[in-house]
């Protein structure tokens, strides 16, 4: 199954009765995902005088020889319509990959002690620990986006008179392995303890309270007919007691055999390897590394097409791809159902986690997710470097202040964050290795020179061979393996969930729609940030969707989803955001004209990490794997970023940008 949507579909029709269909959808409202130029609203004043979203401050155009941060009402997190890698933020690093020249740079005279390249989680934290380790040292930080936080983006909304939250990107502290001492560190630091928080400030059980349970989405287009099943216990996966999901899939387009395939995935302790009594359960796993979830349930399981076509989109939150190109293994470690039977050895398990050994039972870490999902780690870590910029002193005040972008970059302070600003040239002094770094940015069109005893690179591996080409071949051979899985974190803002209430529903998995899953904001209170409790507030909804190719290796599916996302306009997201939600949503009384007040879209074309693969990975020594090749040293200049730390993690963005420090030679 492939959820591509043709524009020209009955999905996104057409002509005269096309617009009659977008009109009753709503995509004739003007609301202010529309007025959106590269990130920058339009005519602010007139965009944004709606009675449920008002901002703190009118957004405003830079104007020549003036960064745009420099100007009044800069304020990025409440930018809506396209987000995420926004216009305007990839197109020079773009024109550099296809062998594009920026001409000679204007130097600015400035020397600092380092210069990261990349302002995400590693690269904040690597000018934090490099600060920590030298005491007064003068650090710049140079971003291509229009704020900070690499994927730890804020989505910020102002409804009805209140705040409201949303992760644009990294979700929440949570990795298959516990938090080393550094990264465990950094957060102690930062003052984030996430057990206490998670305690004292997520609801977990808020929707459940009321009744609200899980619910699964079947389209016509995939399963013959729309049809909404609610009733699960799982919020993200269709969970439940036997006699729960007969009853949730009791109507279901899917037949009878179908949904005792479900059962019995789900709640047996069937041996779906019965037939090799003859393998050990060392043996089972290494069976399991070796076949696809997808293949584990066509060939042992049995299970019926429609059951496939069930569980095809299951794995796209964890992997940014489907059944099919996740190792069974993986998803028994992950804890995906159809496993029990077996008795694997460390079976019970939360999490696992892969080593050149195998899978092993690592405990994984504690949890909490902000509600901007990590923003808050990267705003705490401004706040460290640039005290100025954003007021407050705990964790828990972070979440409600407003940062002042105006201060991030200004002269005389030792450390410095500057925005808007891609990288396309670095070298030591000479051509050489040892020597002093020249950094060449573009900012406003114009191509800048800075000059540094050290540098991290803490952007995209992969895009590195680009900016540093004086690399080893093998090293930049390997940074171009690290093909990171693209993925769409989209944030709506709704007039109410009284839909959502009337349905008992709080999430939706939708296995053939074009965003696989969907669901209410976290309910949370955190310092003054409180979410709603009434149907009838306004709300913020959480949609997930992953440009999965089915059919093809894990990163030829990477590459198609990211040429997809890059080709893919604002109109179409919004038109399958809008169908979605009122196919399923319509028999609550939802309409999408009336009810969808804003809309982000969070385009990430590079998002997760690469990980170790067992289907398509060769089985090397750790110290051969690309991610290893590709973070070695050279001379002045350290590589960070989680890519080559192979886990879409925070704890690992922080692991590489602690080792990078390390490794930069003193003075």
């Amino acid at each position: 199954m492939s959820n591509e949507k043709d524009p020209a579909s009955p999905e996104h029709p057409v002509g005269a009765e096309g617009g009659t269909v977008r009109r009753n959808l709503g995509e004739d409202r003007e609301i202010p995902r529309r007025d959106v130029l590269q990130g920058v609203l339009i005519g602010a004043a007139t965009a944004l005088t709606g009675s449920l979203l008002k901002p703190p401050a009118a957004l405003a155009l830079a104007s020549d020889g003036v960064p745009a941060t420099d100007l009044p009402g800069y304020y990025p997190p409440i930018r809506t319509g396209m987000r995420g890698s926004h216009p305007g933020s990839f197109e020079q690093a773009h024109f550099l990959r296809d062998g594009g020249s920026v001409g000679a740079a204007a130097d600015t005279g400035e020397e600092y002690d380092l210069v990261v390249v990349g302002g995400g989680i590693s690269g904040l934290a690597a000018a934090y620990f490099y600060r920590q380790r030298h005491g007064g040292a003068r650090v710049l930080v140079l971003d291509n986006h229009d704020d900070f936080g690499g994927h730890a983006k804020r989505n910020e909304f102002h409804l009805d008179g209140g705040l409201q939250l949303l992760n644009g990107g990294t979700l929440m502290i949570d990795s298959p392995y516990p938090y080393s001492k550094q990264a465990a560190g950094l957060l102690s630091e930062l003052g984030i303890d996430p057990p206490a928080l998670s305690r004292r400030c997520e609801h977990h059980d808020f929707y459940q309270r009321l009744g609200l349970r899980g619910a699964v989405f079947f389209d016509r287009e995939t399963f013959g007919r729309d049809h909404l099943a609610v009733g699960f216990t799982g919020p993200y996966r269709p969970t439940g007691t036997p006699a729960t999901l007969h009853r949730a899939l009791a109507g279901s387009p899917l037949s009878a055999r179908a949904i005792q395939d479900i059962v019995d995935i789900e709640t047996g302790a069937i041996d779906y390897l019965a037939a090799r009594s003859d393998l050990t359960g060392a043996q089972k796993k290494d069976l399991l590394s070796r076949i696809s979830y997808r293949d584990y349930l066509r060939d042992y399981v049995h299970a019926q097409p429609g059951t496939l076509a069930f569980y095809q989109a299951m794995t796209h939150g964890e992997w940014g791809c489907g059944i099919d190109a996740v190792s069974a293994l993986d998803c028994w470690g992950f804890g995906y159902p159809g496993f029990k039977g077996l008795n694997l050895p460390n079976g019970s398990i939360r999490r696992m986690g892969y080593t050149p050994a195998g899978y092993h039972d690592t405990g994984g870490s504690y949890t909490f997710h902000f509600p901007d999902g990590n923003a808050s780690i990267a705003r705490l870590l401004v706040r460290s470097l640039v005290p100025a910029a954003l007021p407050g002193s705990t964790a828990e005040d972070v979440v409600t202040a407003q940062a002042d972008y105006g201060r991030l970059d200004r002269a005389g302070q030792p450390a410095r964050i500057r925005l808007n600003s891609t990288v396309v040239h670095v070298q030591q002094s000479g051509g050489g290795v040892g020597g002093r770094v020249e950094v060449v940015y573009v900012r406003g069109g114009r191509p800048e020179r800075v000059r540094a005893r050290h540098c991290v690179l803490a952007c995209y591996n992969m895009m590195i061979p680009y900016l540093c080409p004086s690399l080893p071949a093998p090293q930049k051979a390997a940074m171009h393996q690290l093909v990171k899985t693209p993925l769409v974190y989209t944030s709506v803002a709704l007039a109410n969930w009284r839909a959502f209430h009337k349905l008992g529903l709080d999430s939706v998995y939708t296995p053939g729609g074009y965003f696989t899953s969907y669901r209410l904001n976290w309910a949370m209170d955190i310092g003054g940030y409180h979410t709603p409790r009434h149907p009838d507030q306004p709300i913020l909804l959480w949609m997930e969707q992953s440009p999965c190719q089915p059919g093809l290796s894990e990163f030829d599916q990477n590459r198609a989803g990211r040429a997809q996302l890059l080709a893919t306009p604002f109109a179409t997201f919004e038109h399958n955001i809008r169908d979605q939600l009122a196919r399923a949503l319509g028999p609550g009384g939802f309409d999408p004209a009336r009810d969808i007040e804003a809309i982000t879209v969070n385009r990430w074309p590079h998002g997760y990490a690469p990980e170790y693969n067992p289907l398509f990975d060769p089985d090397v020594p750790a110290d051969q794997r690309p991610q290893a090749l590709a973070r070695k040293p050279f001379g002045s200049i350290t590589i960070a970023n989680s890519d080559c730390g192979g886990g879409a993690y925070t704890s690992v963005a922080i692991d590489q940008a602690w080792r990078a420090v390390g490794e930069l030679p003193e003075a």
